[in-house]
């Protein structure tokens, strides 16, 4: 599976440098964090405790609690119990009254056990909960960053997938998986602490195959982080298979394509299938592997556990029983270390993949310096502009025209002459590769990008509307405005009367993309939303061409108003609409083959009078 075009590749590994970064996402909470470690040491610590109280339970209920031997280091293990639990239970007492106090004190260890249990749990997911919070504000906070040349070389699924799937996979790896491990890795210190105490070489036989377990995963983590990143690249692929086709099912359906789209998304499926499955059956073999080496160390342990109790009298039964629970519990982190490899590693390649997109540029940025947007000037002028969007192949070349301030330039052409593009320049959608875009005479690269946008107004065939209400979508981007100034806007953009019509007038939900509006009234929402930013500048990019004759009539109408004292670039197909222009810019192939009036360019012939002539034929 080949990386999506546009990000830049990540590393084979996650470097220290990258440990760092991704244990970085820690720090704001690092507050939370201690105390859901101090949680831990509390639960590690009262959990193996709890084991240890058991071997004078044990003693006393057999009647050995002095030994039947001659024992290594009974000592230790008395002094340790006598400290602790024989601040309670008077461990030299009735058998009977020993039993009880020591059951009692049991209980109590379990019930705070559970009780930092309880902590542990819930001050982990508060920091679970808040890394992921702040890892996707982060990363849809690039994502609004990048520029349209981003979006046009990257699918958005692909995007989609990295803000969700990947974003969840890195906070299991930073969160949960480091928790879990934090917490085991506390146990298993505690646990080993009273193995020590209980017998240095029983503890030295139990740890005879933990080392093997340690040794046998290089080959299989390659090959699980090869395989988990194919998973997450096919996955970004089959999110965006399902949005293409939703954003296109009315041409699925007009072209009675739904088998040759159920076979695509299923070659898609299957291959996310085999590729998991492959990657699913190699992660599966920890568990066996490990449980065999477990059981093969189980079995040292008892042998030799026997022979120093039996034979050589130098352990108790009751410390012998003890240290076997205490075994239990040390093995269960080795089994888990012992397999984080393999579990940690879609987190790591979560995390590759988020980085990428994180350390992908975004080349459009404020210069240092630049300055505020203050109005117009004399006017716009392109000078000299060139733009590729892949290198040698160019979309414009040497255009050349200026644009009077407060006048309306139409740009007319054959489709793909690049008049899309003049208008994108001068928002700064993307920078020309050569020349310059000029407004009052300064290059719109010594302009601050936000100032400079802001003085845009934008009303285009494809009118966005967002799942919203209609008085959202008008004040987009001016959430603080007015109700009345809202109505205004609605009114000058012929749009009032329809609204008013709707279940809840102004707060009505208009769905996604705006489907529970037609074309008409889409376009003139999007009007209303331009009367209200005041912008002056003003872009109409086949604002009418998808309407039908009625509400292409009431959008023009409503446009007249808008176009008044600013500066407009049409874009239109429909040459009957662009008469009015003061001038008009013929594009062909990339180049300004006409400029004039529309009386001129008809009297002097050429592209404009032949495109005009085969509409109207």
């Amino acid at each position: 599976m080949r990386r999506p075009a546009g990000i830049p590749a990540g590393c084979r590994a996650l470097t220290v440098g990258g440990w760092r970064r991704v244990l970085s996402y820690l720090g704001p909470h690092r507050g939370m964090l201690a105390l859901a470690a101090l949680a831990s040491v509390a639960y590690a610590a009262l959990d193996a405790f709890s084991i240890v109280v058991l071997i004078p339970f044990l003693g006393t209920v057999f009647g050995e609690r002095e030994g039947t031997g001659t024992p290594v280091e009974p000592s230790q293990v008395d002094r340790a119990l006598d400290f602790t639990v024989g601040r309670f239970v008077d461990l030299g007492g009735d058998p009977q009254t020993v039993v009880v106090g020591i059951i009692a004190f049991i209980f109590g260890l379990v019930v705070l056990k559970n009780a930092a249990d309880f902590a542990r749990a819930y001050l982990a997911a508060r920091v679970e909960q808040g890394v992921t919070r702040d890892l996707r504000n982060q990363v849809y906070g690039h994502l609004l960053e990048m520029d349209l040349s981003f979006f046009g070389r990257v699918r958005t699924g692909q995007v989609v997938s990295r803000l969700t799937h990947d974003v969840e996979q890195l906070r299991t790896l930073v969160t949960a998986e480091l928790v879990r491990s934090l917490s085991l890795v506390l146990v298993f210190a505690a646990t080993l602490y009273w193995m020590l105490v209980v017998s240095v070489r029983l503890t030295a036989a139990a740890f005879i195959v933990v080392p093997l377990t340690m040794v046998i995963w290089g080959p299989l983590i390659r090959r699980l982080r090869r395989g988990d990143r194919q998973v997450l690249n096919i996955a970004g692929e089959v999110g965006s298979h399902i949005q293409e086709t939703l954003s296109g099912i009315r041409m699925v359906k007009s072209a009675s394509a739904e088998a040759l789209e159920r076979k695509r998304f299923r070659k898609l499926t299957t291959g996310y299938f085999d590729t998991f499955l492959r990657t699913m059956r190699l992660r599966a073999l920890a568990g066996p592997i490990t449980e065999v080496f477990i059981a093969l160390g189980t079995a040292i342990l008892l042998w030799y556990g026997v022979r120093m109790v039996v034979v050589e009298g130098s352990l108790t039964g009751g410390e012998f029983v003890g240290f076997i629970f205490l075994s239990t519990k040390l093995y269960a982190p080795v089994r888990y270390l012992s397999k984080l490899p393999t579990v940690i590693q879609p987190g790591l390649v979560g995390a590759e993949r988020i980085f990428e997109f994180l350390d992908a540029p975004a080349e459009i940025r404020d210069r240092e310096g630049a300055r505020p947007f203050t109005g117009v000037g004399e006017g716009i002028r392109y000078r000299g502009v060139r733009m590729e969007y892949r290198p040698g192949d160019p979309v414009l070349r040497d255009v050349d025209f200026f644009v009077p301030a407060g006048t309306v330039v139409a740009l007319v052409g054959p489709s793909g002459a690049g008049k899309t593009t003049v208008v994108d320049l001068l928002s700064r959608f993307y920078e020309p590769t050569a020349g310059a875009v000029e407004i009052g005479g300064t290059d719109i690269r010594d302009l601050e990008l936000a100032s400079l946008r802001g003085a845009m107004g934008v009303v285009s065939q494809d009118t966005v509307l967002f799942h919203d209400t209609v008085r959202a979508n008008i004040a987009y981007g001016m959430e603080d405005a007015p109700l009345g100034r809202v109505e205004a806007a609605a009114r000058a953009a012929y749009a009032h009367e329809f609204v008013t019509r709707l279940p809840e007038g102004y707060e009505t939900v208009v769905g996604e993309r705006g489907t529970a509006l037609s074309g008409g009234q889409r376009q003139r929402i999007a009007i209303a939303r331009a009367v209200l930013r005041d912008p002056p500048v003003l872009v109409l990019d086949e604002a009418t061409s998808a309407l039908d004759a009625e509400s292409e009539k009431l959008v023009q109408e409503a446009m007249e108003g808008l176009l008044a004292g600013r500066t407009v670039f049409v874009i239109a197909h429909r040459l009957s609409t662009i008469r009015r222009a003061d001038r008009i810019v013929v594009l062909d192939e990339g180049r300004v083959v006409q400029q004039g009036t529309h009386a001129a360019l008809m009297e002097k012939g050429g592209l404009y009078r032949r495109l005009r002539e085969m509409q109207f034929r």
